[in-house]
């Protein structure tokens, strides 16, 4: 059991820091103060060959595993949390068109979905489906060579600035549950799209959440990823994938926030002595780091099942996002406090850091439903057993 990185991987994470230094720290208080999509950074990500991680080579991405984009993710949120938290999106929505896509789509859409000069968003939750997302009511009726699309999206990540968006839709009779869902590519400037406004959010402001509605829009049937049906199937490929990546980008704010804590404990003085000279602080600090080296450890494993296509792959990354979620925000949170008043004010990153992480433990499925997840497989025969 080998846990050191190689040297291909350790390059890569190297690679991902640069970037973070040199496009995304210095800017990201601004991105959020302004509610601004920095998408010229994004273009330059994708440049930088961050658009097209685990999308195969053979379709122009870089084909790296899922521990490897673990790795850039973690580094890249060290930088700024929320643009990192999109990027990852882009990335799960440039697979899924990979993965499921026509040769003919893949062609139209993957050189500029992997260059950033096309950018995606993934449309599964609505106001009436977000948890039981297999009850969703966006229609897409076939209509000779066409699908009509009727309904809408809410919490969209990009809405409004993306040009690629990979819908979920109900292909099936209205009863027809999980198995009735297809997965359609969808243009953002085709006829009756309508984006609502952005969403105040607490944290992630900088990218647009917004509502998308549909109000028949025509698409080719050549637009579906996959068969009639599958949609649903793809979805859930695409979170397990989905679910890390947002775990990684908790631990890369975990380690931000925990670098932070160290210098700021070294520097300041009460009592005229430097905090890090307060065994009650040392304890905090060394809590942060052992629940943060926790974490780590269960997010490479997951990601390493996911990459050898463990059957229970879907569990781990489920324990993997909530474990690292949770760990994430309260790390961010208790370096807040270790910062006292200092860490409450928009001069320190911390209360930002603290809003952008608080997200995690809701999106790409709530933390709840992980652990729905989760226990429902521990309850099968011998899986208990095969946690050991």
């Amino acid at each position: 059991m080998d846990f050191a990185l190689t040297e291909d991987q350790r390059a890569l994470a190297d690679a991902a820091a640069d970037f973070a230094r040199a496009e995304l720290a210095d800017h990201a208080a601004d991105w959020d103060a302004r509610s601004h999509f920095p998408v010229d950074v994004i273009r330059r990500a994708g440049e930088a060959g961050f658009l097209g991680l685990y999308t195969p080579e053979e379709h122009g991405g870089l084909g790296l595993s899922r521990l490897d984009a673990s790795l850039i993710f973690e580094r890249l949120a060290q930088g700024c949390i929320a643009t990192t938290a999109y990027l990852t999106i882009h990335n799960m929505v440039t697979w899924m068109v990979a993965s499921w896509g026509s040769d003919a789509l893949r062609e139209r859409y993957l050189p500029a979905m992997i260059a950033g000069e096309a950018l995606g968003s993934y449309c599964l939750t609505e106001p009436g489906a977000g948890s039981d997302a297999a009850s969703l009511t966006t229609r897409a009726v076939r209509d000779g060579d066409d699908y009509v699309i009727s309904g809408s999206k809410m919490f969209i990540s990009g809405a409004g600035a993306t040009q690629v968006l990979v819908v979920m839709a109900r292909t099936g009779e209205p009863d027809s549950g999980a198995g009735g869902i297809s997965a359609i590519l969808v243009p953002a400037d085709a006829a009756g799209i309508e984006v609502g406004k952005k969403e105040d959010k607490m944290g992630w402001k900088s990218q647009p959440t917004c509502l998308i509605s549909f109000d028949g829009v025509r698409v080719p049937v050549g637009n579906r990823l996959g068969e009639e049906g599958e949609g649903f199937r793809f979805a859930m490929k695409g979170l397990d994938g989905g679910r890390l990546n947002i775990a990684s980008c908790s631990l890369g704010a975990a380690q931000q926030a925990l670098t932070l804590s160290r210098d700021y404990l070294g520097e300041r003085k009460q009592f005229g002595r430097e905090l890090a000279s307060f065994q009650a602080l040392q304890f905090k600090l060394a809590d942060m780091a052992s629940e943060l080296t926790a974490a780590r450890l269960m997010v490479r494993h997951a990601a390493w099942r996911l990459d050898q296509g463990d059957p229970e792959a879907t569990a781990h990354c489920a324990m993997a996002k909530r474990f690292a979620t949770d760990m994430g925000f309260n790390v961010c949170n208790e370096a807040l406090q270790l910062h006292g008043g200092y860490g409450y004010i928009r001069e320190y990153p911390l209360e930002r850091m603290v809003r952008d992480t608080r997200v995690h433990q809701i999106l790409e499925g709530t933390n709840e439903i992980m652990r729905l997840i989760v226990a429902r497989r521990l309850l099968a025969d011998g899986v208990v057993e095969g946690l050991q």
